[in-house]
């Protein structure tokens, strides 16, 4: 299987700036997403995981040049994408977006409340294919259909939906220019759990006939674990550890992948679990402890765990953790 989207290294820092007389200076910096590495191959889907605030949205963000990276490569079929989003030639950086597109959070937020979905729909090709206006209409019914609408539902406005239908016309108005990539984030967190199953068989019937990758941002591991092939683990901006789905969630090798797996509701109440509880709290971004970020909260931490960052193992290997002690 060949590599779709390769992230190298990439990091985004926000400075922090303290007010003085007559200026502000730089005091530190808070390191949202520090040195993230991770594949995602055609027809895959990589689940991204980790507490809020972990730097998960940011890394999303930053491979689409939403905000933009304080360093690292974004690969995109082996051309470095960053310096294309930083530069002057629109049309390239138009192509480049046309393979890789975003679905929202929240599908309430990410609509026009003034535009009908038929415009919202048209709005992508008004961009990307103005030289055919007469196959609009056309288009916009496909793509209603193809996400289990139905073509009269363009003349409605978001607020005539539920919030499921609105998330389907998100990922209509993804699909439209028909991308190679779809970054998901969190695209079911806010549904019912029944809807959040319907748009998880949504989804996997479109990459199935679209051919499609998926970025997949949740921390809802249940979710993860039906529509994921591989996950990778962020804590504190950093990638703690990453591999194939079945070996993440029966054969962790992180403390903090077995505390987060741990923490997943069991469907009868009565059965026994093996909860791992996490003493203190998440440090801040902007005073990140020395050695493992994980160190002050792990019940197996080493003397070296505070002294030296550990790094992903065996760059080669299926399955990596970022840890001395490894369980």
């Amino acid at each position: 299987m060949s590599a779709l989207l390769e992230v190298d290294g990439l990091s985004k820092h926000y400075p922090v700036f303290e007010r003085r007389l007559f200026r502000a200076a730089k005091q530190s910096e808070i390191r949202a997403v520090d040195g993230v590495s991770f594949t995602v191959n055609e027809g895959e889907t990589l689940g991204l995981v980790g507490e809020s605030g972990c730097g998960k949205t940011t890394t999303a963000r930053s491979i689409l040049n939403l905000v933009t990276p304080s360093d690292g490569a974004v690969r995109f079929r082996g051309e470095d994408i960053v310096p294309v989003f930083k530069g002057s030639d629109r049309a390239r950086m138009l192509e480049i977006r046309r393979s890789l597109q975003y679905v929202f959070q929240d599908p309430w937020l990410s609509l026009n409340p003034r535009w009908t979905i038929g415009e919202t729909l048209k709005e992508p090709l008004r961009v990307h294919r103005p030289e055919a206006p007469e196959s609009w209409d056309a288009r916009v019914a496909e793509l209603l259909q193809m996400v289990g609408l139905e073509p009269h539902h363009a003349w409605r406005y978001p607020h005539e939906f539920s919030g499921g239908q609105r998330q389907r016309v998100g990922i209509a108005r993804a699909l439209a220019i028909e991308p190679k990539l779809l970054i998901l984030d969190e695209p079911v967190s806010s549904l019912d759990v029944s809807v959040r199953a319907q748009i998880l068989n949504l989804l996997v019937e479109l990459q199935d006939r679209l051919g499609l990758a998926y970025l997949y941002i949740s921390h809802d591991l249940s979710s993860v674990r039906y529509i994921s092939t591989h996950v990778a683990v962020m804590y504190l901006g950093k990638l703690v550890e990453i591999g194939p789905v079945d070996d993440i969630f029966t054969r962790p090798r992180h403390h903090y992948t077995r505390a987060l797996l741990s923490a997943i509701p069991v469907p009868s109440p009565g059965e026994a679990q093996d909860r791992v509880v996490l003493k203190g709290e998440v440090p801040s971004a902007m005073r990140r402890p020395a050695g493992c970020p994980f160190h002050p909260r792990c019940a197996a931490a080493l003397p070296v765990c505070a002294t030296d960052e550990p790094m992903l193992m065996q760059p080669s290997a299926p399955h990596r953790a970022a840890c001395h002690n490894p369980a």
